[in-house]
């Protein structure tokens, strides 16, 4: 079920009808949030459920049995015992096909052929999200940063709550599960502000996200016939379709808990405006990169091992993260494309610079500031290369031909103009608005009519401008 379909604009209402008016106790509030979310995921393939079951079972009860067990050789095989399981899980669905491929592949670069085993299996929608935040779970109960929770109920929504279910944001036990064992009260204030958050992020699903897909998909299947200059703007229309399409999903997950009465993390924070690559990263899937920050990097020792298994642990991150996204060379090294970018701020102890709001105070950047989002954003267009790309043939022909200078043989879109138009009123709104959660947060208008009459004006944008509905593309994730 999509947050930009018909389905969901009737599934809403009647959840929140039902939440708020018909099952007000506790218990049966929470067990409805279960069952309307499994009907949201089984909207997809109800054999979905089976899987976001067992693993929500699995992790429901490792957080039991580790709170049971006093030595802690066992708690730390109860909990390693859990994060295999889920892992195979994930693997199996997302990498096995992937690895079938490259270890055949590995063993004819020897003349040695063996057959290529693959599995006809459907990537369940969302597992990657959903496993990441039961594993943060047990792993907190065996740190000892919180207790296992023993209302079953209570846990299964906090699994599949699904305004995050599918594309996060990645929330943690110690932010979500507490929500949801204690009452939860209608706040007017905080609706009204979900709202807009609601309608802000269909703002950038549909108008800037939907209208540049159109246009990417022309440019990537159409590479070898443009020229550098079209072959540039491609990208960076890539690169503000997949932040419209991902924040924008993620301000309709963290509206939509709002008028639950729920707050969810904030995932993205103006990345775009971000003055070097670590900036870059602190305000872009805020949820998934502070998973690896608390989970594998500073278990790893962080950057309190010296500068050299500092870098050791970076590149480690940085791996995985690509891995993540998805089972494709591409994303392997566009996470290491990113990691060659921080490697130099690492060296030099730059990496935590830059944590305030950029030009805090002034209408625009100092010219220093300039350049450096300028640069930071270039090389982040760049990467996404590699992101979109369905194979590293792709991205190494689309690259090449882009610093190539060559000139283009084809012709871009009628309707470019229009979509970058599109473009940069929503950055010079992100840019006035930087100070806010979400650049669509009006609340400091003290008229009233002022902030209906710019609403309706959205909404009507949003009418008249967007584009062919489509997924949003961290479903496949």
């Amino acid at each position: 079920m999509l947050f930009n379909s018909i389905e969901y604009v009737i599934f809403l209402p009647l959840f929140f009808i039902g939440y708020w008016f018909i099952f007000k106790r506790l218990k049966l509030q929470n067990i409805f949030v279960v069952i309307s979310s499994y009907i949201f995921y089984g909207w997809w393939d109800w054999r979905f459920l089976i899987l976001i079951a067992f693993t929500t079972l699995c992790s429901y009860a490792s957080g039991i049995l580790i709170e049971r067990q006093e030595r802690r050789l066992i708690q730390r095989w109860i909990c390693a015992a859990n994060i295999t399981l889920n892992l195979l899980v994930l693997c199996i669905f997302k990498y096995f096909n992937f690895f079938s491929e490259n270890f055949v592949s590995l063993f004819e670069t020897f003349g040695i052929k063996l057959d290529w085993v693959t599995l006809d299996i459907l990537l369940p929608v969302g597992i990657s999200f959903y496993t990441f935040q039961a594993l943060s779970y047990t792993i907190d109960i065996y740190q000892h940063k919180m207790k296992p929770t023993h209302d079953m109920v209570a846990f299964f929504a906090f699994i599949s709550f699904f305004p995050q279910l599918v594309a996060g944001p990645i929330e943690r036990a110690t932010n979500l599960l507490p929500q949801f064992l204690k009452v939860r009260t209608f706040d007017y204030g905080q609706a009204v502000d979900g709202m807009q958050q609601i309608l802000y992020g269909l703002f950038k699903k549909m108008v800037i996200a939907d209208n540049c897909s159109r246009l990417v998909d022309i440019v990537f299947s159409n590479y070898q016939q443009l020229g550098s200059i079209q072959l540039f703007l491609g990208a960076v229309f890539f690169t503000f379709q997949i932040y419209c399409d991902f924040s924008g999903y993620s301000d309709i997950a963290i509206g939509t808990a709002k008028l639950l009465g729920i707050k969810l993390m904030k995932n993205f924070d103006y990345p775009y405006i971000s003055r070097n690559i670590a900036e870059f990263w602190r305000r872009w899937h805020i949820s998934l990169t502070t998973w690896f920050r608390d989970y594998i990097y500073i278990p790893l020792g962080g950057s309190r091992v010296g500068k050299w298994k500092s870098v050791r642990n970076t590149f480690i991150i940085f791996l995985v993260s690509g891995f993540w996204h998805g089972a494709n060379w591409t994303f392997i090294c566009w996470g290491l494309f990113h990691a060659l970018l921080f490697l130099p701020l690492l060296l030099t102890s730059s990496n935590r610079k830059y944590r305030g709001i950029v030009a805090e105070g002034k209408l625009l950047p100092s010219w220093k500031e300039a350049i450096q989002i300028g640069t930071t954003f270039f090389l982040v267009v760049i990467g996404w290369i590699l992101f979109r790309a369905e194979n590293m043939e792709q991205a190494i022909g689309y690259i090449g031909r882009l610093f190539s200078m060559q000139q283009s043989t084809g012709n871009m879109p009628s309707h470019s103009l229009e979509v970058g138009l599109y473009i940069l009123l929503f950055w010079i709104l992100e840019w006035f608005q930087r100070d806010k959660p979400y650049a669509l947060q009006i609340q400091f208008l003290k008229s009233k009519s002022l902030r209906v009459a710019i609403l309706t004006f959205v909404i009507l944008f949003i009418e008249i401008t967007m584009g062919k509905s489509s997924e949003f593309i961290y479903f496949q994730f």
